[in-house]
């Protein structure tokens, strides 16, 4: 029992003894891993402070001008083909706005004042007479309508009417095709100039993905230039675009405005050739030609 006991104390003190060691060994690796961190710690900032120094002249070098123009300067070829293709685009929209504001005013001009001449006519004989030194879409109704009564002197009745009408609807058609002759322009520019904006957008993104992977770094301010430079090219597009559909819905309803007065007008001059059938049939002397006609 008792060598029991004493085995017993014996075991109890080497273990007791082995325990305070790894509890020392404990103490100086904590102590060692406090003081390490610290140095980690400095020579990480010192590599990152050398990535900075490394990285910090190609950022200066960065243009720091953003400007329009310069981002203009500054970018691709391509985006600058599309740059200059949409401001092209948006001095044809506006050159068409001028030119066609006064083509137009003066044809609606023309078409009233003639129109009064019309309304206060009393046959086609005095209409005639009236719009022979004159020209323009109104004076164009005339003569097609006198041109017809002529060709039908030897052919009577009421069929006049009709194929001069006929004559008169072509002429109104005629009209309407001229006047609309610039207008296709701002609808191709509307319809195309966001999406060739857009193209100059993704070829310009394209590159500045590029110039990361070649740069081997994910900082925007490497690649912020281009990306404006890309954007600008859609800017473009819309500044293009936009004018162009508004300009163009004016135009429709100016020239629809054009049509309108030209319709009345030639109701004007379907109004002169019957009152001058009538007054064949009644017996009251009119123009010679639809006197002919008639009869």
């Amino acid at each position: 029992m008792t060598l029991l006991m004493s085995w017993g104390g014996v075991c109890f003190g080497a273990g007791r003894r082995v325990l305070d060691r790894f509890g020392l060994l404990l103490l100086a690796g904590g102590a060692l891993a406090f003081v390490a961190l610290p140095a980690a710690a400095q020579d990480s900032g010192a590599a990152a402070g050398g990535t900075l120094a490394q990285n910090g002249p190609a950022i200066g070098m960065l243009p720091h001008d953003l400007s329009p123009w310069s981002m203009f300067l500054a970018a691709d070829v391509i985006v600058k083909l599309v740059m200059i293709s949409l401001a092209i685009a948006s001095i044809v929209t506006w050159t068409i706005l001028v030119a066609k504001t006064m083509e137009l005013t003066a044809a609606k001009h023309e078409v009233r004042a003639s129109l009064a001449i019309l309304n206060a006519a009393h046959d086609l004989n005095q209409a005639a007479q009236q719009f022979q030194s004159r020209s323009g879409g109104v004076a164009a109704l005339v003569h097609a309508a006198v041109a017809e009564a002529t060709l039908s002197a030897d052919v009577p009745g009421e069929g006049l009417k009709e194929r001069v009408a006929w004559r008169l609807e072509r002429i109104e058609a005629g009209a309407g095709r001229t006047h609309t002759f610039g207008t296709n322009a701002l609808a191709t520019i509307g319809a195309t100039a966001p999406f060739v904006g857009l193209f100059g957008t993704v070829w310009g993104i394209m590159n500045s993905f590029v110039g990361i992977s070649k740069a081997q770094t994910t900082n925007l301010a490497v690649v912020a230039p281009g990306i404006a430079e890309a954007l600008l090219a859609t800017a473009l597009g819309l500044i293009a675009a936009i004018p162009a559909v508004m300009i163009y819905n004016h135009f429709a309803r100016s020239i629809a405005g054009y049509r309108s007065l030209l319709a009345d007008a030639s109701s004007a001059v379907l109004r002169l050739v019957s009152r001058d059938l009538d007054r064949v049939k009644a017996g009251i002397p009119t123009h010679p030609t639809a006197q002919r006609a008639a009869s």
